[in-house]
């Protein structure tokens, strides 16, 4: 009979040892590999780029606004052939096999796997744990524990976060524009810091729900936005950090506090969010806090760091064009209208091209949650997505036209186990019946016994 614990061994031996069969893509990683013996992985959007059609090329050469602003939205958003081009993108077939797996192992965990499961976030925590099954589900279940302790869901509606602008001054950082692939710009000046009027502001608590709403504004707003803009899968962030007169002296105790607590956020549940972290300006008081810092990192992340001097600009503009880098790091821009740069968060997802069909595309997300909530959805009984049902969450989840959630094989196995479930409960039933049967049968002929006993005793007193 089919058990959890077959099924188990089964995911596992599907998986087979994919963190092994894995290679790095540059020296870099690989030597860094060597060094700790952790496997470091090419970039998360290597297999999601979006090759343009024949007909496309052109225009996008010419006008990616153009073409964004031709596209249908609204009612006609989720038919558009055009949007579904932009949407869905190709899969590692070894990522693929492995994420099936992943999911049902979590579905025998119990997971209904409904909001924050989509094929992308699944292989961002597989990513992080070496596509180790095991490990993976334990950080995933821990990542869905936290999200519900910490309200995540709610807090960007509940959290007011007034003291902002003030924030901003005493602590400048921001998102600003986009790097040469597409990704969203990061950015922190943490030489310009002031502690003190920081916490006069806010709180340590208050900042950290403040990075958590950023986060999930990033995930669900920003790189869709940036996906649709650049046409191709974007799911990570280039970070800038400007550590100008930094030292040992800056890291007191509640700037420890602050930074542990949001560098445990962002690696135990954002991981694989990073794709590369600039340091700039570091000087010989900065580098002796770096030795301590890096204690804190693991060694996926470190290869992902790149400690500069003042000598930064040329390695900033090989990866970000001038026009998305601000002047005071070596660009043209300088948002003049916006009060800096820092202030304007500059990027597609403010782009009203690029946010009209991302609202409408959330619009129809609702419609569609409606439909489901009707018992009225344009899918299958296995849950499958239809051409009709594309939605915001397939810019995270690829593959829409799959035939089932969780994998065919083990499907067909579940129903099976269902059918020989539903088999045994008819068998024992009927056991049931024919056993209510005999007991009345017994009592029957237990009554004309009794009778013949009183007979028998009434003859020996007679006698």
């Amino acid at each position: 009979m089919y058990t959890p614990k077959e099924t188990f061994k089964e995911i596992l031996i599907s998986a087979g040892l994919r963190g092994s069969e894995r290679s790095s893509s540059s020296k870099e990683e690989q030597q860094s590999t060597k060094q700790k013996g952790k496997i470091l992985h090419p970039p998360i959007e290597t297999f999601w780029q979006l090759p343009p059609t024949k007909d496309q090329h052109k225009k996008f050469t010419k006008s990616r606004t153009v073409k964004i602003m031709s596209l249908p939205f609204k009612k006609g958003v989720r038919k558009s052939k055009s949007l579904q081009t932009i949407l869905v993108g190709s899969h590692d077939p070894k990522d693929e096999q492995i994420v099936d797996s992943f999911r049902q192992l979590l579905f025998l965990e119990g997971q209904l796997l409904e909001k924050n499961s989509d094929y992308h976030t699944l292989l961002r925590f597989l990513r992080m744990r070496d596509y180790d099954l095991t490990k993976a589900k334990n950080m995933y279940l821990n990542y869905l524990k936290w999200r519900e302790e910490f309200n995540v869901d709610e807090l960007s509606k509940e959290l007011n976060f007034e003291e902002f602008n003030e924030v901003k001054k005493c602590y400048p950082h921001g998102f600003h524009g986009v790097d040469r692939y597409g990704r969203p710009i990061y950015i922190e000046r943490i030489g310009r810091v002031n502690l003190d009027r920081l916490f006069e502001v806010t709180t340590i608590e208050r900042f950290v729900k403040y990075h958590v709403t950023e986060q999930e504004r990033t995930l669900n707003w920003r790189y869709p936005a940036c996906s649709l803009a650049a046409k191709k899968h974007i799911a990570s962030t280039v970070s800038i950090l400007d550590v100008k007169d930094v030292g040992i002296s800056n890291f007191s105790k509640p700037a420890r506090s602050l930074f542990l607590e949001i560098q445990k956020i962002d690696s135990h549940y954002y991981p694989e969010t990073l794709h590369r972290l600039f340091i700039i300006n570091a000087g010989s008081g900065f580098k002796a806090l770096w030795k301590a810092i890096k204690t804190f990192l693991d060694q996926r992340t470190l290869a992902k760091i790149q400690v500069l001097g003042s000598n930064y600009t040329k390695t900033l503009l090989e990866v970000i064009d001038p026009s998305n880098l601000p002047t005071f790091l070596g660009g043209d821009c300088t948002c003049s209208d916006y009060g800096g740069c820092l202030f304007s968060d500059k990027g597609p997802w403010n782009d009203p091209s690029v946010t009209t069909i991302l609202q409408a595309m959330l619009e129809a997300e609702e419609e569609n949650d409606d439909d489901e909530a009707k018992s009225s959805a344009t899918k299958d009984s296995f849950g499958a997505v239809t051409p009709d049902n594309v939605s915001i969450k397939d810019v995270y989840d690829a593959t829409p036209s799959r035939d089932d959630i969780f994998g065919q094989p083990f499907l067909q196995k579940i129903l099976t186990l269902q059918t020989v479930v539903n088999d045994t409960k008819s068998k024992i039933q009927a056991l049931e019946a024919v056993l209510k049967d005999t007991k009345s049968v017994i009592e029957g002929l237990g009554q004309p016994m009794e009778e013949v006993k009183k007979q028998i005793i009434v003859s020996k007193i007679r006698a």
